[in-house]
């Protein structure tokens, strides 16, 4: 069985110790390929040596919502530079996150710009939302997203609105959220979604699933979130490791 962590922050500080044991023991729990996310300058250049370093490590670069205030044409040149490198083939996490205290308006803006951008550079995109699927459907929506292609990053809507989501051609990422028990919904939307458009992720070092809720994440344990969804589905868990890896590769461009 291999597992491809859709979604991960090794680059965060809480790994600055010990990122080659976190990889090793990922490929323990075969997790053999990992797409690690930056968020910010430094865990952008974090990202990047890693992916120099370890052939499983693929990228993603973008302004978060929450740097929302800090976007502008310097940072627009950076991703570009960036998007250039091998193996970084993804802009985000882009998106909407109506909990933190960023203008909506400006998170609203700089979102449609980065979409944009995407377009211009021909890669897909990975979406941040937080209390805000209206917005962000409807951007994803105008600027139209299902050509490019994009990843609902850890997914927390019903099945209504993963339909919606899959209806712009968006493949849905599931974390370890729903291992929660208060997460019935994000159940629900995995039951409706079909095989080829799931991922799963482990949001790391966030997001751990039962039974490390609470706990630093890490890659490895994605795998205990592939089981528990694979039983959800009735079917095995090297099934849905086989396709969600399969399907990561699709999305990521990757032969």
């Amino acid at each position: 069985m291999e597992i491809f962590d859709s979604h991960t922050h090794i680059n965060a500080p809480q790994f600055d110790n010990d990122i080659p044991d976190v990889i090793e023991r990922a490929a323990a729990l075969d997790v053999t390929a990992m797409l690690v996310v930056g968020y910010d300058k430094n865990s952008t250049e974090k990202l990047k040596m890693l992916i120099k370093t370890f052939p499983q490590i693929y990228g993603a670069v973008g302004c978060h919502p929450e740097d929302a205030a800090k976007f502008d044409e310097a940072y627009i040149n950076q991703i570009k530079e960036d998007l250039r490198m091998d193996k970084l083939n993804v802009l985000g996490e882009i998106g909407l996150d109506y909990h933190c205290t960023v203008d909506h308006q400006q998170q609203q803006d700089v979102f449609r710009t980065q979409v944009r951008l995407a377009h211009e550079l021909n890669v897909p995109v990975t979406i941040h939302n937080r209390d805000a699927f209206g917005d962000v459907y409807q951007i994803l929506k105008d600027e139209d997203v299902a050509s490019i292609g994009g990843i609902m990053h850890s997914f927390n809507g019903d099945a209504i609105r993963a339909k919606k989501f899959l209806d712009l051609g968006m493949k849905l990422s599931y974390s370890g959220v729903s291992t929660f028990k208060n997460a019935a919904e994000v159940r629900e939307a995995f039951m409706v979604t079909p095989l080829n458009r799931i991922l799963v992720e482990t949001d790391a070092p966030y997001l751990a699933p039962v039974p490390f809720r609470g706990m630093r994440n890490e890659p490895g344990y994605v795998r205990y979130t592939v089981e528990y969804l694979a039983q959800l589905k009735g079917i095995e868990a090297g099934i849905l490791a086989k396709q969600t890896y399969q399907n990561t590769m699709e999305i990521l461009g990757i032969r």
